[in-house]
């Protein structure tokens, strides 16, 4: 396939700007299992699709504020986006300057603070803290917003760019998917008998990049960094043994589970992945899916619709649109079946 057969026509209208002031209050499109009927509900619907003998996977990974804006000394503006933390001191950053820092180059942030770029590779440049780098973020960092959403982030964004359950610091982006869930939705699905586990995976900015080729085998997947514990591989194999269904939370999680069994079974696996997902892929894992709805001729599009059926996702795209259900990361879900 091409990246043009993925492409769709989305009104700027529909992009949501702003989260809704309930997470439960987003729409759900329900696509009908192995059918491509649609099902028009609402999120709070979402505990009815689930059965006591499921498993949710949700990725626990935790958004950080890794936006930074300071100045060279020649007070050239240089504007800094973490893309990940490598250590307590060092990491590697997008950096935006009217012209690319050398190294040595000594980039001077608010309330005093500094770092130094120490290297470049390709498109990303290697920075260097004195201070621990998330205590210069908790500082003064501020919510890598998706460049979609044309406003500048506010106090808001702290808690609602965030799952309920965020634990593990890392991504520069939401698994959005989970952005859904409070704490009362997930109070009942356990009282439901329905099981959790986590997975996690720091998503990067890189699933905002677009593909940049015509021809999906000769696109380069970006890395990201992933951890499926034994806890979660033994939850997968008891849901297995008691006939439930896997039901990943975000492709976030699908890719972390699928990355885990690429030997065919899944196995408590960690480190980086370049899993790119598309028509033709045979899932070993997962069984359900709950998304955002994605970018057109974005890898997440793909994956979603190696998952579902790539006629039968289109469809519902275009439903959606037709609809007017909110797009990307404040925006509505669909849950699939494969």
């Amino acid at each position: 396939m091409k990246k043009s057969d993925f492409y769709y026509d989305l009104p700027d209208a529909l992009i949501a700007q702003h989260p809704l002031a309930e997470r439960t209050a987003s729409r759900l499109l329900c696509m009908g299992r192995g059918t491509g009927e649609l099902c028009d509900r609402q999120f709070n619907d979402f505990i009815d699709l689930i059965h006591a003998d499921d498993l949710l996977v949700f990725n626990d990974t935790r958004v950080i504020p890794a936006r930074l804006w300071g100045h060279k000394a020649s007070g050239g503006k240089v504007e800094i986006l973490i893309e990940r933390l490598l250590d307590e001191h060092h990491a590697i950053a997008h950096v935006r300057a009217s012209k690319a820092p050398k190294p040595g180059t000594l980039v001077e942030l608010p309330e005093g603070l500094a770092c130094t770029v120490t290297g470049r590779d390709n498109d990303l440049f290697h920075l260097a803290f004195p201070q621990p780098i998330l205590a210069v973020l908790a500082q003064i960092g501020h919510i890598p917003l998706p460049p979609y959403i044309t406003r500048a982030d506010d106090s808001g964004d702290y808690s609602r760019y965030q799952t309920v359950f965020a634990k593990t610091a890392g991504a520069v982006a939401a698994p959005t998917a989970g952005l859904h869930f409070d704490e009362a939705l997930l109070d009942k699905l356990k009282a439901k008998g329905v099981r959790s586990a986590f997975v996690t995976l720091h998503v990067g900015s890189g699933t905002f990049q677009p593909v940049r080729v015509e021809d999906l085998a000769a696109h380069i997947m970006h890395k990201e960094y992933f951890s499926v514990t034994e806890e979660t591989v033994t939850a997968v194999a008891q849901t297995r043994a008691r006939g439930g269904r896997v039901v990943a939370v975000g492709t976030t999680a699908v890719r972390a589970l699928e990355s885990a069994a690429r030997s065919g079974s899944l196995t408590a696996s960690f480190g980086d992945t370049q899993l790119f997902i598309t028509p033709g892929y045979t899932f070993k894992v997962v069984d359900a899916l709950l998304t955002n709805f994605h970018l057109p001729e974005s890898t997440l599009l793909m994956l979603v619709s190696a998952f579902a059926g790539y006629q039968p996702i289109m469809a519902a795209y275009r439903h959606a649109v037709a609809e007017g259900y909110r797009f990307f990361s404040y925006g509505d879900a669909m849950f699939l079946s494969r």
